[in-house]
């Protein structure tokens, strides 16, 4: 049987920095000038112009060339321990088709964003803006409430990066951090870009997402599902994966709708967290699909969110090699929230998402 070596999570949920901890970790940025993509305030949900990303690849978006143009020019002055384009991956033989990286250089860093190198991690930020379409902005000083995109040194796939929402004190992603999250993934307007959330990430200072770019689906992206709530006349869905190891919720929804489903997610996320149950989220087909994966209450040894995805880094050529679906199925099942557990959550979101979608 092979083991799958993971880096122990040290820092339970009770023991993340507080909202005065978090307030204060952006004071390095006051002052600070770099891009500024601002967010038009029509261009993403005008019903009378609106029009779903194509998912064609010759659609390069401005944001999207912008992200991966910032990210290879770091990746060429040597930023990265590593290159990632390097890694061997491969698909692990069987029906789920989990995902397989060998890199024996890649650690998981705590991320203390007041440590970071201004000029060579911090690529960009995003912002509102009170003009019609988005614009980017050459050089001007980092807003208080943007998203700061900053590199991950130690990346596992192109174009990885953090994403870090500046405006919030709170402990959890707040409604407004979710949006402006959505947001950038529609304006990237790339099915490749998934973006990724740990509610446990070790040693974490604040909130923050983390982004990188796929060439195929994830694993947990082409399960069968079984829908549970609908309000079609919001074109609001909840469902749950039929046949994953670890129970996993999945929230779909019309863009018009975003600021209520974004509500809901934010509130259910607080309450998971007010019950000490670990989760991840996951971001795919350009904000449209929103993944909820279930862990028991926060203990040593949690996957992060491109593990509950199906996707998984191994640092040594034995373990890589011998891999197998069985092993990563037992590793999935053994963090997955009990069903006793499930069905409570799946409760919670029914009555969450009924009550704000009146």
């Amino acid at each position: 049987m092979v083991t799958i070596k993971q880096l122990e999570h040290t820092k339970s949920l009770t023991k993340s920095a507080t909202p005065e901890q978090l307030k204060c970790s952006f004071l390095c940025f006051q002052g600070v000038k770099t891009l500024n993509y601002c967010l038009g305030n029509q261009s993403f949900f005008d019903n009378t112009s609106f029009v779903e990303p194509s998912g064609v690849p010759e659609d390069l978006s401005l944001l999207d060339a912008l992200l991966l143009a910032q990210w290879e020019e770091r990746m060429w002055r040597g930023c990265f321990r590593y290159d990632v384009t390097a890694s061997e991956i491969k698909v692990i033989s069987g029906g789920k088709k989990f995902l397989a990286q060998l890199n024996e250089k890649w650690i998981m860093d705590p991320f203390i964003l007041n440590s970071i190198d201004q000029n060579e991690e911090l690529l960009f930020c995003v912002t509102r803006s009170e003009k019609a379409n988005s614009e980017l902005i050459p050089s001007a000083a980092v807003p208080n409430d943007s998203i700061l995109v900053i590199i991950n040194a130690n990346p596992i796939e192109y174009g990885h990066v953090f994403v870090v929402p500046c405006g919030s004190n709170r402990l959890y992603p707040d409604a407004r951090s979710f949006e402006m999250i959505v947001r950038i993934a529609f304006e990237i307007n790339n099915y490749s870009f998934r973006l990724f959330y740990d509610c446990s990430s070790p040693g974490a200072s604040h909130v923050y997402f983390q982004a990188c770019y796929f060439p195929d689906h994830l694993p947990v992206e082409l399960m069968p599902i079984d829908t549970f709530f609908s309000d079609g006349q919001r074109g609001i869905y909840i469902s749950t994966l039929i046949d994953y190891p670890i129970k996993t919720i999945l929230f779909e929804y019309t863009y018009n709708n975003r600021i209520i489903m974004m509500e809901a997610i934010s509130e259910i996320c607080s309450s998971l967290r007010e019950k000490n149950i670990s989760y991840n989220l996951l971001i795919s087909d350009c904000g449209k699909r929103i993944f909820l994966f279930l862990q028991k209450s926060a203990i040593s040894g949690n996957l992060l969110a491109w593990e509950c995805g199906g996707y998984f880094l191994f640092g040594s050529k034995y373990e890589f090699d011998q891999v197998t679906e069985e092993a990563i199925h037992k590793r999935l099942s053994a963090v997955s929230l009990n069903d006793e557990g499930f069905q409570v959550v799946k409760q919670l979101c029914c009555s969450i998402a009924s009550k704000l979608a009146v």
